[in-house]
């Protein structure tokens, strides 16, 4: 049984190298898809530590193994996405983006960093453990269809399939030095919803010569929250919101067709797809009924988390063990979603929440937000933990031989 005190003080001596690797990251973002110099970066801190990933997997992804004795007796995976967002930074620090209009404004660099750190102190004590790590390192969390999706599909989680898979989150309204768990179902699936409305363009005073597709796409937005809300199981959270609608150019011009885009959320499988029949028939009935037609596009995306209830339990108790009782909080349901969505229906799995806010630093601003950052201290606890957790893990399933 390896001594908490030794991972607490790699954790400590291996802190300030995971806020370097972090801010570099930070400062070199780069796109879903496109991680190729993240991926780069990564193999290079893996073969420092004398890992050699696999690289490749998935486009820009990579997989590397961490043997302890008996390698092939369990296998604990780590993951961390790589990606991030098209924001442009508006934090004055001194690793700002370099990659301007793009910003890891969702934590992916603190996540992709601190699998490393974990990594770091995994390798240290890999002749004190039992069993195997793997560290799956991700691209495109943040677009369809997901790059989880494309990690399965290309074997990272096979040869050897873990036995239990974790994942940390960033959360800037958790107090850094305090971390968040839920058993069961946490996140919504998420799905991307496009209409086209169509009419018949024209002059404006002369609505009566053509067919106004703004009005029609008024009414449209207005009678969908009306299916979803009077149709929704109530004791089950769901959400339609729209975020762009484009038609037009000019004040006294009817266009042809207007665009909207929007997301939905829900979790529970057989009413996300029943929303999909319902929008699309009212969508497509009230445009006819007002003299034009409605394409409906519906983008299916990552499907419901649900952590674990034993794998989560032990991550759990791993977490209050480690940073004490009152350091460790239970989240409630998310209608925000994550691709690690994809795992978890794979193998058991533990999502849980690291916290990174501080408000003497100003961490507190949300995620995709522009002045999104982290308080640091939260790394030495990340890496620390995530090392704690995933030894808690091996050695249960020793134990359990």
């Amino acid at each position: 049984m390896i001594d908490q005190q030794r991972v607490k003080d790699l954790a400590k001596q291996f802190a300030s190298n995971t806020i370097d690797i972090r801010r570099h990251i930070h400062a070199n973002p780069e796109l879903s898809y496109e991680e190729y110099k993240t991926a780069k970066f990564v193999a290079e801190q893996l073969r420092t530590m004398g890992i050699e990933p696999q690289e490749g997997v998935a486009g820009t992804g990579l997989v590397a193994i961490i043997e302890g004795k008996n390698p092939e007796k369990y296998t604990v995976a780590l993951r961390a996405d790589m990606d991030a967002l098209p924001i442009t930074e508006q934090n004055d620090i001194p690793y700002k983006s370099t990659n301007e209009g793009v910003m890891h404004a969702c934590g992916h660099d603190v996540h992709t960093s601190c699998v490393l750190g974990a990594a770091r102190i995994l390798s240290e004590l890999k002749d004190s453990f039992e069993g195997s790590i793997k560290l799956i390192f991700q691209p495109g969390e943040e677009k369809n269809p997901g790059g989880a999706s494309l990690m399965i599909k290309d074997g990272a989680l096979e040869n050897p399939k873990p036995g239990a898979m974790l994942g940390q989150h960033v959360m800037p309204f958790i107090e850094t030095g305090k971390v968040g768990f839920r058993e069961g179902m946490y996140m919504a699936s998420a799905d991307e919803i496009y209409l086209t409305v169509k009419g018949k363009g024209g002059h404006a005073a002369l609505p009566d010569r053509s067919v106004d597709p703004i009005v029609i796409a008024a009414q449209i937005i207005t009678a969908l929250q009306q299916v979803i809300s009077r149709n929704a199981d109530p004791k089950s959270p769901t959400v339609l919101t729209f975020g762009t609608i484009h038609g037009g150019h000019a004040q006294n011009i009817i266009p042809d067709e207007v665009k909207i885009s929007g997301t939905f959320r829900a979790l529970d499988e057989n009413w996300r797809f029943k929303a999909h029949e319902l929008i699309t028939r009212a969508a497509t009935g009230i445009a006819e009924g007002l003299g034009g037609s409605c394409e409906v596009f519906i983008d299916v995306g990552y499907p419901f988390l649900s952590n674990d209830v034993d794998t989560t339990r032990l991550a759990r108790k791993a977490a209050e063990d480690y940073l004490g009782k009152e350091n460790v909080q239970d989240l409630d349901l998310w209608l925000g979603a994550e691709d690690f969505a994809y795992y978890s229906h794979v193998v058991p799995s533990c999502f849980y929440r690291l916290g990174t806010g501080n408000e003497e630093k100003g961490t507190t601003n949300g995620v995709h937000t522009p002045n999104f950052n982290i308080d640091e201290d939260a790394i030495e606890v990340g890496i620390g933990l995530m090392a704690w957790i995933a030894l808690q893990q091996l050695e249960a399933h020793r134990n359990s031989r």
